[in-house]
């Protein structure tokens, strides 16, 4: 039988390769230059199945393992997401404490039932925040690698006992839930449409509920996988304290960090070093990747790749096994690192050095924080110029098809949505939550907003790297910084209480309609269908034809065409000069323009292709 699927991944390996021979081992796979990413954070995307919903008993709270407050439901999609639940009122705790206690039922069934809508769009990725099988909302405290989390499926009970029947150090041992295997039709059913999936996985650290973890809990220095964690103590019997103590990563008790190991170089938060971490842990990993990659050996009904969380923590020789790993099962996958903060809220990481041999790209916000300050009204102001070398920079320190494949990422479960994120002032990613700023603003965003965010988003669609889109940006969703960014998704088909504008704190209270805003999903899926259809965009390459003051305009070219983008972010209007003197067709709206000189309404932007007269 080994040998038997040994073959199979051997034959398509090859397949993969020939397909696309010009992909070497250090470069992104073909199709990641084209692709337009969504990343859905399954809980809060759509409820298709009520019955798989969580219980009381479902719903644990690290780092203490709080259960559910007395009294405690499903909260409803349409809820108001700054007004208490009944049981959030008596239980004396704050309203970011209750807020993790949350749920309101999205599961895959849900996916399932949308991925004709994300098809409209034109969406060809899905990005999955964690779906494996964890007691918390967000899943990265794993307590199960291999499985999807259990009330994401149709048959949580089912599942549960399905699990307890393996066991998880053994791989031969593990068998499909009815959650794994609608995942795998959700996987099947995406790539029907020709949408690329990749899931998302912290290799840095599980839960406290992980098999291995509970098994060093219980047995201490006798369990076989004392050495998967960073231990500094183990409790001693003959004492009446517990002196069990060890290393949770960022200092988070739910989450304990995986043992590093042969560790070469100095290790600093922030910086890349060299090491490995605890082999058994590690092949346990590998057996999880393949998992996922070729179920049953067969890497058609696989994942294409893995978003890869707290990259930064774990060492260079780990990913350079990884990826060496991950590309004899499927030569046209793709990994993406979280390379983030060096020195938070001021200095990114250089994302350099997990490129090529490492990842085909990083989580890429390098580039949206200078255009945030360029297009958005804040107290961080930069003029064009600024903003072009603070992309050419960017661009110019990475080689070109790790550039071209870039997850250029704006908003997403860790960040503020892109409309509260425009409407504020504050620096990017400081002070982001009205916890934290009693003035920020959480409400419906006025006009101006709107009309900044829509010129950014012009950019995202035309510039160099992959779009990535955070579910529900698209319906025109706001939201604060984590966990106001993760409310349900304002689908049409429901009918929404209007949401506090003052938020949770005390005072009188004011009230914004919300809803699915049809006319920004049309703006989305116009942008999308403009870089679909336009090849340049994608791969061509990028030439900056003016950068003064609030003026920017570039042209995207290739051998066969090319797309000139104008923008105008002034309150009054400004004329640009085109090169040509032929006639343009302006992509937003359909327009003949005719002429080198252009004129661009206040707080507006066109996409500008030359008619070829035959």
């Amino acid at each position: 039988m080994k040998k038997t699927v040994a073959l199979l991944f051997f034959f398509n390996w090859v397949l993969c390769f020939c397909q696309n021979d010009s992909t070497s081992f250090e470069n992104p796979p073909f199709w990641a230059k084209e692709i337009i990413w969504y990343q859905i954070f399954v809980e809060r995307f759509y409820n298709g199945d009520p019955s798989n919903d969580p219980a009381p008993e479902d719903i644990n709270v690290p780092p203490l393992n709080r259960t559910a407050p007395p009294g405690w439901k499903i909260t409803p999609w349409e809820h108001d997401w700054y007004g208490q639940e009944d049981w959030a009122k008596t239980d004396g705790r704050s309203f970011y404490e209750n807020i993790q206690y949350r749920r309101f039922g999205g599961d895959l069934q849900g996916v399932l039932d949308k991925l004709d809508y994300l098809e409209e769009l034109g969406i060809t990725g899905l990005y999955f925040n964690p779906i494996n099988d964890a007691p918390s909302l967000h899943k990265y405290d794993a307590r199960y690698y291999h499985h999807v989390d259990v009330n994401f499926g149709p048959d949580p009970e089912g599942d549960k006992k399905i699990i307890e029947s393996e066991n998880p150090a053994d791989p031969s041992t593990w068998k499909w839930t009815s959650a794994d295997k609608l995942f795998l039709k959700v996987i099947s059913e995406a790539h029907k449409r020709r949408m690329k999936v990749i899931m998302d996985f912290s290799w840095n650290h599980t839960g406290v509920m992980f098999w291995a973890w509970q098994d060093i809990l219980k047995k201490q220095a006798a369990s076989a996988f004392k050495d998967w964690y960073e231990i500094i103590s183990f409790d001693d019997p003959s004492t009446s304290n517990n002196e069990f103590k060890y290393k949770g990563w960022n200092n988070v008790r739910s989450m304990p960090e995986i043992k590093k190991s042969n560790i070469k170089t100095e290790r600093i938060n922030g910086k890349p070093y060299d090491g490995d971490i605890n082999p058994g842990a590690k092949e346990h990993i590998f057996s999880v990747t393949k998992r996922w990659m070729a179920p049953d050996g067969n890497i058609d009904y696989g994942i294409d790749g893995f978003r890869l969380d707290v990259a930064d923590q774990i060492g260079l020789e780990f990913w350079s096994d990884y990826r060496k790993f991950v590309r004899t099962i499927n030569p046209q996958s793709y990994l993406v690192g979280e390379i983030w903060w060096e020195n938070w809220p001021d200095v990114f990481m250089n994302p350099v050095p997990y490129l090529g041999n490492i990842f085909d790209a990083v989580m890429f916000y390098h580039v949206y924080r200078p255009a945030r300050y360029f297009f958005a009204e804040t107290d961080f102001p930069i003029a064009a110029q600024q903003l072009k070398d603070s992309l050419e920079f960017q661009w110019n320190r990475v080689n070109r098809e790790n550039l071209y494949s870039m997850m250029n990422t704006s908003s997403t479960h860790d960040a503020p949505r892109l409309l509260t994120d425009f409407n504020n002032k504050n620096k990017y990613k400081y002070k982001d939550l009205p916890r934290d700023d009693s003035l920020y603003k959480t409400g419906k965003p006025g006009a101006d907003t709107y009309a900044r965010v829509r010129l950014y988003l012009v950019h995202l669609f035309t510039t160099i790297g992959s779009p990535q889109i955070w579910n529900g940006e698209e319906m025109g969703m706001w939201g604060a910084d984590d966990p106001d960014c993760r409310k349900p998704l304002w689908w049409d088909d429901f009918k929404f209480n209007p949401e506090t504008r003052s938020n949770y704190q005390p005072g009188a209270k004011q009230y914004d309609s919300v809803g699915f805003n049809h006319a920004h999903f049309s703006f989305y899926k116009k942008l999308i269908s403009i870089r679909k259809s336009n090849p340049a965009l994608s791969t061509g390459r990028i030439e900056f034809l003016t950068a003064q003051s609030s003026s920017l305009s570039y042209r995207r070219y290739d051998d066969t065409s090319e797309v000139f983008v104008l923008f105008n972010v002034n309150d009054k209007e400004e004329n640009f000069m085109v090169d040509g003197d032929g006639s343009f067709i302006e992509l937003l709206t359909g327009k003949i323009m005719k002429g080198r000189n252009i004129k661009v309404d206040p707080r507006s932007a066109l996409i500008l292709k030359p008619i070829i007269e035959n």
